[in-house]
């Protein structure tokens, strides 16, 4: 879906790679190996995704691996106000009010506490 919707195909292993340095991975990281340990890995998995990206971007396109298939672009786009738009902003309010009572009625202690 990436490589059709127009990002290249070294992009689109950098966002299968990117999977390793989510924040949550990376506080479960901080939390068993501690907090220095866990910025190197942070840093070192940001670098090799790139570095990874550039290479097989690189290989593939030198070696005339990659797919010449039709590429679907973005193109023209723009704003519409449609039943998408109207569910959006809904279901949005309702969030809010939802998180509003959350921490009205002391939903944030109840979190800290678990």
């Amino acid at each position: 879906m990436l490589w059709h919707g127009g990002i290249s195909f070294g992009g689109v292993i950098a966002f299968i790679f990117g999977d390793l340095i989510i924040p949550p991975i990376l506080n479960i990281y901080r939390k068993y190996y501690g907090g220095r340990m866990a910025i190197f890995l942070g840093i070192t998995f940001y670098v090799v995704m790139v570095a990874a990206a550039l290479l097989v971007e690189g290989l593939f396109t030198a070696f005339r691996l990659v797919p010449q298939g039709v590429r679907h672009g973005l193109g023209e786009q723009s704003i519409h106000l449609n039943y998408t738009t109207v569910l959006n902003v809904l279901f949005g309010f309702l969030a809010l009010a939802l998180f509003t009572i959350f921490v009205r009625t002391g939903g944030t202690k109840m979190m800290r506490d678990m």
